[in-house]
């Protein structure tokens, strides 16, 4: 038993979210495997707009693994200094760079993936949902962390792992490669740090609804 119900409920009950964001491409707009691993990792503590903005140069000059594998740490953060925790990345992306070599050496399984530097579960997950391969977790991501308790899927908490576990003991796996999505860009949207609960879709099956209109 959940929050809210049985785990076999949750399904139905968040179809209306599943159905609204289905197929919708994650916000990083990368090009290939490539942009989309180096942008989720230049992302893990800065907004999808600001990595949007610092990317097209830096890919321009590094349009690949091999490009990148070949610089150094100094030349990387030239292009990524207005990016959080820039010195860490720089050498992350370089360390990854060395190690994988080339594009189509991407590992695309958690257990390789996580085995990179700056690459955590959330960032696998993320990556592994862009390349439709099957869910082994569900993304939790800042917007999921701050959604998914309000809507009584979990408890609160500031632990993406923490939060990925809950929501893996309650939600069916069959929705797990969709769901950590939907529940973001309904955070990004709708649920906002201030909801905009009149919008929201599931505002029927919300814990935090329920109690606004009591």
């Amino acid at each position: 038993m959940d929050l809210f119900g049985k785990s076999n409920d949750w399904a139905e009950k968040l179809e209306p979210i599943l159905k609204k964001y289905k197929g919708k491409k994650h916000p990083l707009e990368y090009q290939n495997l490539y942009q989309l691993v180096v942008m989720v990792v230049l992302s893990a503590q800065d907004s999808d707009a600001n990595i949007n903005t610092i990317a097209p140069p830096l890919f321009k000059v590094y349009p690949n693994m091999e490009s990148l594998a070949i610089s150094n740490v100094e030349a990387i953060i030239s292009y990524i200094s207005k990016v959080k925790n820039f010195g860490n990345n720089a050498r992350w992306l370089i360390e990854i760079s060395k190690i994988i070599k080339k594009d189509s050496n991407i590992p695309l399984t958690m257990d390789g993936l996580i085995a990179l530097k700056g690459i955590g579960r959330k960032s696998a997950n993320v990556i592994m949902r862009e390349a439709k391969m099957p869910a082994v977790g569900v993304i939790a991501d800042l917007h999921v962390i701050r959604v998914a308790p309000r809507i009584g899927l979990i408890t609160e908490t500031k632990d993406g792992i923490k939060a990925e576990k809950q929501l893996m003991q309650v939600l069916p796996q069959e929705i797990w490669g969709k769901i950590g999505m939907a529940i973001s860009f309904l955070g990004r949207e709708i649920c906002r740090p201030i909801p905009k609960c009149i919008e929201c879709p599931i505002k029927e099956i919300c814990l935090y609804y329920s109690k606004i209109i009591k």
